[in-house]
């Protein structure tokens, strides 16, 4: 297996520097994440610049937990799994939301499921969904908007998930509790 480097700032290229200084000013660490990306500036500034805009496409935090973490889990993801548990616990997002996704049970609330039923149908036909996946996506009070937004959640998630499993990246000391 290709070794990947843990970038610090320092030993990071120029173009990654900046973002990993804002992780550690932000967050009080650089996630391993962020370090192993950091190697691809362009890859690093992506994911972070999608990040941002999945979290300004209009769903709230149990919305954004219930992407994030469907397609963590149908990705298998060693280190967004845990990552984004405690990201959700920061945010407030409902606990039972990533036990429920995790355990493969569905979600409580009708209008999450539908989410996380329409995000598994995205994953699972590679965007070739059908019309009754939109219907019922619709009905549960989704609109075409949220049908983009699932996609631009996939596209941020398959950067880090991808990019976890080809770097077997190691697991930080702050989401060790969650994995």
């Amino acid at each position: 297996m290709q070794k990947f480097k843990l970038h610090t700032i320092e030993s990071a290229p120029d173009g990654s520097k900046q973002i990993l200084q804002a992780a550690q000013d932000n967050m009080g660490m650089i996630p391993n994440l962020f370090a192993v990306m950091a190697t691809s500036p362009q890859l690093l500034e992506g994911y972070q610049t999608l990040d941002g805009l999945f979290q300004k496409s209009g769903f709230d935090k149990n919305e954004l937990t219930v992407v994030w973490q469907t397609i963590n889990v149908y990705h298998d993801c060693h280190y967004c799994v845990p990552a984004h548990t405690a990201i959700a616990k920061q945010m407030g997002a409902d606990d039972a939301i990533t036990t429920q996704i995790k355990a493969g049970e569905s979600l409580d609330d009708d209008k999450l499921q539908a989410l996380r039923t329409f995000t598994e149908r995205m994953l699972d036909a590679r965007g070739a969904v059908n019309q009754d996946d939109f219907k019922a996506f619709a009905e549960a009070g989704y609109e075409p908007k949220h049908v983009l937004a699932v996609i631009l959640g996939i596209a941020q998630k398959t950067m880090s998930n991808y990019t976890n499993h080809v770097a077997e990246t190691p697991i930080d000391n702050a989401f060790q509790d969650f994995a």
